[in-house]
């Protein structure tokens, strides 16, 4: 069913606004205005696209429309980029990414093309559910531990990101932590209460979960930086604790058995010559960085 453009753009300014009267602002429309073009959108579907809450959040039929609202802009920007290059003004093109936290502190960043006259929008979200802004349209790519293509993208493995399991001299002395009996009681450190890499490993080693305290630390460095200063032990990126095992401030928990996350690039299954590039940056990136898989 056709959307007119407008349409199509005053939906996507509502769902990352968040309200009508921001949209409003956004557009240089009345909050009125916005209400009738989605009441609109929506009598052309048959369908609710948004729930009228605080803030305004997409129904999985708006979850639809907006993907496709974005990639009608996306390309949309791209002629007019196009047309400002030829015209020889600047034009930038706002591209929005999914990737977890240890890849953004690790490889992700230097492999994005910086010339490529686009305007990065990073989402950290974890690898397991990056995903979840694809399928929404919040996202046109994304770093994935998802092996199955979610509807209208395309997917290709990218490599994995090794792991180890680590925690300080001190600490693994005061709680025996080396021996795989007791590392279950022994205080762990948790990304968030999504993040499921010390449980894995726990469970893999042992056979059992965690049952002591679980410190939780949202931000990958300080993560790193929290099992070094002794909180707990936790399951680090190899490039995040290299340094700090070779010279002893750090122990490895189990040797020889690192924990993979085996990664995967997400994107858009739509001919876009800047995400193109973008994904030609990030395939090299992680090349260059991953383990083969």
């Amino acid at each position: 069913m056709p959307f007119q453009f407008d349409h199509l753009r005053t939906l996507t300014a509502l769902v990352e606004e968040g309200t009508f009267e921001a949209a409003a602002r956004r557009l240089h429309v009345t909050s009125s205005a916005v209400s009738q073009r989605v009441r609109a959108m929506e009598q052309a579907a048959g369908q609710v696209l948004v729930r009228r809450t605080n803030p305004v959040l997409p129904t999985e039929a708006g979850d639809a429309v907006l993907r496709h609202a974005r990639q009608v802009l996306l390309l949309d920007q791209e002629v007019r980029s196009e047309l400002r290059a030829a015209g020889h003004e600047g034009g930038r093109t706002r591209v929005p990414l999914a990737v977890n936290a240890d890849s953004l502190s690790t490889w992700f960043l230097e492999a994005l093309p910086t010339e490529s006259g686009a305007v990065f929008e990073l989402h950290r979200e974890d690898e397991e559910h990056t995903t979840g802004l694809l399928r929404s349209g919040a996202v046109m790519a994304a770093v994935t531990s998802t092996p199955e293509a979610v509807q209208g993208c395309s997917v290709e493995p990218l490599g994995g990101l090794n792991y180890q399991a680590v925690c300080t001299p001190g600490f693994a002395e005061r709680y025996d932590a080396t021996d795989p009996a007791r590392l279950p009681d022994a205080p762990m450190v948790n990304f968030d209460r999504k993040d499921d890499l010390q449980d894995r490993f726990l469970r893999d080693l042992t056979g059992e979960g965690s049952r002591g305290p679980t410190h939780y630390v949202p931000a990958s460095e300080d993560f790193a930086r929290a099992v070094l200063l002794g909180w707990g032990w936790g399951v680090v990126p190899e490039q995040q604790c290299a340094e700090a095992l070779a010279s002893g401030r750090l122990v490895p928990l189990a040797p020889g058995r690192p924990v993979e996350v085996r990664l995967y690039w997400q994107r858009w299954n739509l001919r876009s010559p800047l995400l193109d590039e973008v994904t030609r940056h990030v395939r090299a990136g992680a090349a260059a960085y991953l383990r083969p898989v």
